[in-house]
């Protein structure tokens, strides 16, 4: 047989081709390619059969079977078509620079400012570097080439993308897309705390710089003077939070007009997807760059800023030998990449087929680390200088006491001389000394005062801008720079929804892009005025705990098994030489297949463990607690953990689920085209005994 009826020019059936392959193995090996009228065809033929080069008989390639793959992606020759054919209809990047910018913005989001510094500061300093540069080389980047990549190859976003790879895959996209929409509900809602403040910035005082008079006119509210004007301004005037998570206390109703407000932000913004973010991310992805460095700037003007950032640097070495410290490094990694969200994915689709997504993944993860870096470096400079005016503060408090009990002439007793004069006096007048209480002053004690979170945001870095002058403009360009770093993040959640369910066929093809968009901002609105109670504030950590962690880890392993053992290593090597010119390197290749996968199952498995064996608590703010204005820990009720079960179920379950439902599917429709062709087959056995039966009557009556 000549070889070249095998070209797909000449009609040759696909699954006969695939029975046939090993026996025309070798004759196409041999086959000039000038019979096949080009060497595309050629190479088309070889790749069908098999998909894979020949291997010596002693090398065994591990990939599950996967039936009709060929038939659910779109060739080389097909991408390069398309491309040009859809180059009205698909929506696209106007340039690099908007495509690059809103996948930093995207990546680069709160984490990296109010997280990054706290788990440096807590795991050894400098020392903390060491793994998070580590497993940002070999957790990080593969898997941000990875989702660039098969988003780029296969033109779709995260439902279309592991549909295409197999059926039974499509619930690793419509988990992708529950984690986006529930972290999306609380992120906005962190928005809107931001416009709340940057909208009393315009005050001078700030009004979280001082205590407000009570009713009686007759001194400061209680609640204030026992613990401080930013914690006051935080928990009563901005939350009004309840002392327990059961009491929701009803809406607040500022809080709700600022969350009103953050969504149509963001809906101004994303309204026609791409082509309006697109536009809005020269903006917010640029601006958090320029303030930070106008907050470094001036931090290092600041008395303590240099003390702050050698305490944030000095490397603890023992902590490397900590499993803790390599185990939050890796989840950092994770989670400031926004991996397995789906935008990213989304995102890579709208980019010409040959671009270099290889390069990208490379320049992005330097970025997001430099970035996370860099923030820490300013955050801590202010952090120095709010923990220097304390220790003034408290030493200035104890040598005022001193110089009113022994009689001391003003000036005599300095921070210099302090330990002495102190030292002096416990010698000689001790029972005195006992009297005064005297605070203990230590520079490292304030500066090791770990916060994260919204507790560096809200109240930490509050306080040192009132320490500041012109503190109301410092702390507009502060939240202008949180602003923009949750709304550019906002953006890839938004596309991480709203590509799926178009994937999914669920909203109508002829809805608007606009009606799409807005929808999806008032169903998430309507849920989300749960946070803006005044039991919010639990909700959201209830929330930022569990929806965007377990979920997160099973995707992103999903992700990679399915690209590497199901679509197949080989095929997507040859992919990406297709796309980028060269084949990826051994670098690639160790990490896909092994030392990723293996990084995030660690982290799943040391994640779960840590969260089975602890109690889960919340921490609330109650003014008739003993130990106020110290925070108490209480225990959630019994049916928050049917909330739990939702957030961090629902989505990892989703996988296994539709996976379930269609082998289901596909097994009784097998099934029931089984029993139709069984039905066919009698009817045609009956009717050729009816006309068997009918010519031999017919020939006994001739007779």
């Amino acid at each position: 047989m000549d070889p070249s009826c095998c070209s797909p020019s000449n009609g040759w059936n696909r699954s006969l081709l695939v029975y046939s392959c090993s026996s025309f193995r070798l004759a196409l090996l041999h086959t000039p390619k000038w019979q096949f009228g080009d060497a595309d065809s050629h190479n088309r033929v070889f790749l069908d059969c098999g998909s894979q080069s020949l291997r010596s008989p002693g090398t065994m390639k591990l990939q599950l079977p996967n039936p009709g793959l060929e038939e659910r992606i779109p060739s080389h020759q097909e991408l390069e078509k398309m491309e040009v054919e859809e180059a009205g209809d698909r929506p696209k990047w106007d340039n690099k620079a908007q495509y690059m910018l809103t996948c930093v913005g995207f990546c680069v989001g709160l984490g990296n400012v109010w997280r990054f510094p706290y788990l440096c500061q807590s795991h050894g300093g400098g020392a903390f570097m060491i793994p998070f540069l580590i497993l940002l080389v070999l957790e990080g980047i593969p898997l941000l080439h990875l989702e660039f990549a098969i988003g780029q190859r296969l033109r779709s976003g995260s439902v279309g993308v592991w549909t295409a790879i197999h059926p039974y895959l499509t619930g690793v996209g419509i988990a992708s897309m529950f984690v986006s929409f529930l972290v999306g509900l609380y992120y906005n809602t962190i928005i809107a705390w931001v416009m709340w403040y940057f909208f009393n910035s315009f005050q001078e005082p700030l009004p979280w710089s001082q205590c407000p008079i009570n009713e009686n006119k007759t001194g400061l509210v209680s609640e204030c003077a026992r613990s401080s004007p930013v914690d006051y301004f935080w928990y009563r005037e901005t939350l009004n939070t309840s002392k327990v998570i059961e009491d929701s206390g009803g809406l607040q109703w500022w809080m709700v007009l600022c969350l009103i407000c953050a969504w149509t932000v963001l809906y101004v913004c994303c309204i026609r997807g791409i082509e309006t973010t697109g536009k809005a991310v020269y903006v917010t992805s640029t601006l958090p760059y320029v303030v930070l460095t106008i907050f470094l700037v001036r931090g290092l003007t600041l008395k303590g800023s240099v003390d702050g950032i050698k305490f944030l640097f000095t490397p603890d070495v023992a902590e490397l030998a900590n499993p803790a410290t390599w185990l939050d490094a890796g989840a950092q990694v994770f989670y400031s990449f926004s991996l397995a969200f789906g935008g990213l994915i989304s995102f890579s689709s709208y980019n010409s087929v040959h671009n270099n997504c290889e390069q990208d993944a490379v320049i992005i993860s330097i970025i997001n680390g430099f970035t996370s870096i860099y923030a820490a470096t300013v955050i801590y400079s202010i952090i120095g200088f709010r923990a220097t005016e304390r220790f003034d503060d408290c030493l200035g408090g104890n040598i005022l006491a001193l110089m009113n009990t022994f009689d001391l002439p003003e000036g005599s007793i300095t921070q210099s001389n302090y330990s002495e004069v102190l030292q002096y006096h416990n010698m000689t007048s001790p029972d005195i000394i006992q009297t005064l209480n005297l605070k203990t002053c230590d520079l490292n004690t304030f500066l090791s005062e770990g916060v994260e979170g919204t507790g560096l945001a809200f109240i930490v870095f509050t306080e040192a801008i009132t320490k500041m002058p012109v503190s109301p403009l410092w702390s507009i360009l502060f939240f202008i720079m949180l602003f923009c770093l949750g709304l550019s993040s906002m953006f890839g959640n938004i596309e991480g929804v709203l590509v799926p369910l178009q994937d999914l066929k669920i909203i109508p093809k002829k809805w608007p892009k606009e009606a799409i968009t807005g929808s999806i901002c008032l169903v998430s609105f309507i849920i989300a005025v749960i946070f803006v109670q005044r039991s919010g504030n639990y909700w959201l950590a209830l929330f930022d705990s569990f929806a965007g962690s377990i979920p997160l880890l099973i995707i992103a392993f999903c992700e990679m098994v399915s690209v590497v053992y199901i679509y197949g290593i080989d095929r997507f090597n040859r992919d990406i030489e297709f796309m980028i010119g060269h084949k990826p390197n051994i670098f690639w290749q160790a990490t896909w297949r092994l030392i990723s996968p293996l990084i995030v199952l660690v982290i799943f498995v040391f994640y779960l463990i840590t969260k089975l064996s602890v109690e889960f608590t919340y921490i609330v703010w109650d003014p008739a607690s003993e130990n106020f204005p110290t925070m108490l820990k209480r225990t959630y009720p019994h049916w928050v953990h049917l909330i739990i079960l939702i957030l961090a179920g629902v989505p990892s379950l989703t996988v296994p689920f539709v996976a379930t439902i269609k082998l289901l599917w596909n097994f009784m429709k097998r099934k029931d085209d089984d029993q139709k062709a069984d039905i066919v087959t009698l009817t045609k056995s009956e009717k050729d005994t009816k006309h068997q039966k009918m010519t031999t009557d017919s020939i006994q009556q001739q007779f």
